[in-house]
């Protein structure tokens, strides 16, 4: 699902539930990846093998991979398509309520919960909330302040 819409319209879709990403699969390619990138080899993300022993019955994902997927998920729900810019201005808050095992899909819901105009563009706050399919507890929740900028 996507709403598309200018800067111009976009403070009228303040406290809009813009939906449901598509899910998407977090194997362990995308984990020992994001431990290189990150330097966070610790074995709950990277041994399979050990992790089976571990807290959680197997590898997990990163809180933080969990986090950064929050982009590429938000891109498939808005499109504001007088933006020449769209930048993470930061984080209101953050949870990580529950982990996300290795091979287990997510996807993002969002509220647009405020619009401001800013000097040059609009800047948003979003509510987002990354579910684990089958899970009863979302991965990740945190309110997201995003800037489009024409």
């Amino acid at each position: 699902m996507s709403t598309t819409t200018t800067l111009a319209e976009l403070p009228a879709l303040a406290g809009t539930d813009l939906g449901h990403s598509s899910w998407l699969t977090v194997d362990q390619e995308r984990v020992n990846t994001f431990a290189d990138a990150t330097d966070d080899h610790q074995w709950i993300h990277v041994d399979p093998e050990r992790a089976k022993a571990g807290p959680f019955g197997g590898p997990i994902a990163h809180g933080y991979l969990s986090l950064s997927l929050l982009i590429p998920l938000w891109s498939e729900l808005l499109e504001v398509t007088d933006a020449s810019t769209n930048v993470n201005y930061g984080l209101n808050k953050v949870r990580f309520p529950a982990p996300v095992p290795v091979d287990a899909r997510v996807r993002l819901s969002a509220t647009l919960t405020e619009v401001e105009q800013i000097a040059g563009g609009a800047q948003v706050v979003v509510d987002t909330t990354l579910e684990v399919e089958g899970g009863t507890k979302p991965a990740c929740v945190a309110q997201a302040v995003l800037r489009f900028y024409a």
